[in-house]
């Protein structure tokens, strides 16, 4: 099933991020951060709350390494994180 699921995915670094990770990042981080979107190598990270966005922030230059050294190539150059709305939130009007 793994081998069909690559063959159906595109061909991008958003992709290829999305397959690599948990593994690269680690659990925790996994669990609040997913990687959404990818313009000229620079990955948009959408994090779950401003805190975790921030502390990736931070990460960053430690995440772009463990990430390439995951892909085995230089892909990422740059993290762009942010956090997500909060759900459930009933529009007004």
């Amino acid at each position: 099933m793994r081998g069909l699921l690559d063959q159906l995915a595109p061909e991008t670094l958003l992709a290829d991020v999305q397959r690599v990770w948990a593994g690269a990042v680690g659990e925790t981080i996994a669990a609040e951060a997913t990687p959404t979107g990818d313009r000229g190598g620079t990955l948009t990270i959408t994090c779950r709350s401003a805190v975790w966005a921030q502390e990736l922030d931070l990460m960053g230059p430690e995440l772009v390494a463990r990430l390439n050294a995951a892909l085995g190539r230089e892909a990422v150059v740059a993290l762009r994180c942010s956090s997500a709305p909060p759900r459930g939130w009933a529009r007004q009007g």
